[in-house]
């Protein structure tokens, strides 16, 4: 398969949710021939050619892979479908593997050239490097369910745009918690995704087309997310546009840390595919101090680097808190092992004081879609088939590390957050084609992570954030607009003062919600709807942040945004040089 990387330009239309692009299929046939019917010229005996190598059921792939490196060969990715594996190997060393105990053939690898697409899916999941059954076989996600953990009993919570009910989606693995947003308001949006962004991470880190077993899932038939059996909590903060205030934000994140284990929840895992390009101290910052709590109290916060990489070094906030896991997107250029992998222009790298912590695949990434939201109509040429998108950016990484936090902490329940964060990092895979800091300690590896100990991670020490700075610095240039006046300052969106010392006293203490109330204001109910998934809502009333009604006021029209939701953890820019700072919002209507 053919296909062109996305180029990032995150500021030619910072307001972009999605680099896109079509799929492009140079030849259509099967992606493992025999040999007779991949005739072609004589290679020479020590020329690298590419191969299939498909092993009895119950062999030992992995030591098939070792006989592969130690000749000089590199391991492209594995194929669950014949228990096997395609790589480069010399051509001298062909006759040896097929004389290996278990080996059931070894035949010319033609998937470089043909694809084999799923009518089921719309792809080809072996040979698409953005599908997720490659991306999980790049960061080894496939040991985990092979040693029987799925993610099981974990709960995420994934505070973002909400969560659309579409197939891959629908088995179980989604429970709404308090819809935060404007389109709280009303019940036919209200959970729902609109935007699009809080669907796809939601299908990378959990989807699954239904329930199944970890040798099941292993099959690689159907949409697969990285944790399958994992839970998704969805706080929804924002709306069509995807905009939502820090407040909001901040909301959401002390909800999660003051619920984490109410109501038959288990929230072990928090993904936060966004970041502000506030220039607050980590330590002075409302936002940072949020996620430092949450961290504090036993959630693994796995915060996106962003995507300013060709305009800002420094890591977005909050993922400049050096408590929590800051990912970073990398590109795997078509093969499993990471030797040429790279990191793309848009992710932010961070500094020597304060760097990603480790990189993931983050390049057109498949993930769900949702039909008619933002995202979807103004990148049509991103759609696969009729379920998928493709999304480039730290966001994609970032759900995908949460995914493995998910396996991780199935496997081992009582570790705290530093000592995942140490499984995660301490043997992730460096390559030599990115400076340290742009890559933290390496590409996420489920199969080295499963074999450390928790009781090894060290105790993180750290300047404590004290939450003591601005409502507005946590900001940065991002504003929503309320009756076409930006809401800045020391207000959240009910216009209630923000008392950072109040407020930081009542996260730390668990008391920053009272039932519906937050601040001072009523957001939302205050339990599930009976036996239900959905949080309960409540009618907003009073006065908003710039001093309009509530109550008078159709947020349904999406027209108050200046900023966005997340303008630094999806990528705008250029695919296949088609840019999108062309389009205008107007275009981007929605139904």
């Amino acid at each position: 398969m053919s296909s062109a990387k996305s180029v990032s330009s995150a500021r030619r239309w910072r307001r972009a949710a999605l680099t896109a692009g079509p799929v492009v299929a140079l030849a259509v046939g099967t992606g493992c021939l025999p040999a007779a019917a991949l005739a072609a010229p004589a290679t020479p005996p020590g020329a690298p050619v590419g191969v299939i190598v498909a092993l009895d059921a119950g062999a030992n792939v992995a030591g098939a892979e070792a006989v592969v490196v130690r000749k000089g060969g590199t391991v492209r990715r594995e194929l669950p479908i014949v228990n096997g594996f395609a790589a480069t190997v010399p051509g001298s060393a062909v006759a040896a593997l097929r004389t290996l105990a278990g080996v059931r053939s070894v035949t010319p690898d033609g998937s470089g050239h043909l694809m084999v697409v799923d009518p089921a899916l719309g792809y080809d999941p072996v040979s698409d490097e953005g599908s997720l059954s490659f991306v999980r076989d790049v960061v080894h996600a496939t040991d985990a369910w092979k040693a029987g953990y799925t993610g099981k009993g974990v709960d995420v919570a994934l505070i973002d745009s909400g969560v659309a009910p579409v197939a891959g989606l629908t088995s179980g693995t989604v429970v709404n918690g308090p819809d935060l947003s404007f389109e709280s308001q009303y019940a036919d949006v209200r959970y729902r995704d609109t935007f699009g962004h809080g669907t796809h991470m939601a299908s990378i880190i959990a989807g699954r087309d239904a329930a199944g077993t970890p040798a099941g899932y292993t099959t690689g038939k159907g949409y697969t997310g990285i944790a399958p059996d994992a839970r998704i909590v969805s706080v929804k903060v924002a709306a069509a546009d995807g905009s939502a205030d820090v407040s909001q934000v901040i909301a959401g994140i002390d909800w999660v840390t003051q619920h984490a284990h109410d109501y038959g929840l288990n929230i072990k895992v928090l993904n936060l595919s966004y970041g502000t390009d506030s220039v607050q101290s980590s330590v002075l910052d409302p936002l940072s101090y949020a996620v430092e709590q949450a961290w504090r109290k036993g959630i693994v916060v796995v915060v996106a680097a962003g995507n300013d990489g060709t305009l800002r070094q420094e890591l977005a906030n909050p993922a400049a808190n050096p408590y929590v896991l800051a990912v970073g997107a990398e590109d795997p250029n078509y093969t499993l092992a990471s030797g040429n992998d790279t990191v793309p222009l848009f992710a932010q790298r961070g500094t020597a004081a304060r760097h990603v912590d480790v990189v993931a695949p983050g390049v057109h990434i498949l993930g769900l879609r949702v039909p008619n939201s933002f995202v979807d109509q103004l990148n049509p040429l991103g759609r696969v088939g009729s379920r998928f998108l493709r999304g480039s950016g730290t966001s994609q990484a970032t759900a995908v590390v949460s995914g493995v936090a998910a396996l991780l902490l199935q496997k081992n329940p009582a570790a705290t957050p530093d000592q995942v964060k140490y499984l995660i990092t301490a043997k992730a895979a460096a390559f030599p084609l990115a400076r340290q800091i742009w890559q933290g300690t390496g590409l996420v590896d489920v199969r080295q992570s499963l074999s450390l100990k928790p009781a090894d991670a060290p105790v993180q020490k750290f300047t404590t954030s004290t939450g003591a700075g601005t409502l507005e610095g946590a900001r940065g240039s991002d504003h929503v607009l309320l009756g076409g006046k930006a809401l800045t300052g020391e207000k959240d969106i009910f216009g209630r003062t923000w008392n950072a010392t109040a407020m930081s006293a009542a996260t730390a203490a668990g008391t920053a919600w009272s039932g519906g109330d937050f601040n001072g204001s009523t957001w939302t109910g205050t339990a599930f709807s009976g036996v239900g998934t959905d949080w309960t809502a409540v009618k907003w009333t009073g006065s908003d942040g710039t001093g309009g009604t509530w109550s008078s006021r159709s947020w349904v029209s999406r027209s108050w945004v200046s900023g966005s939701w997340d303008s630094r953890s999806w990528v705008s820019g250029v695919w296949y040089s088609r840019s999108w700072v062309s389009d205008g919002w107007a275009d981007a209507s929605w139904s």
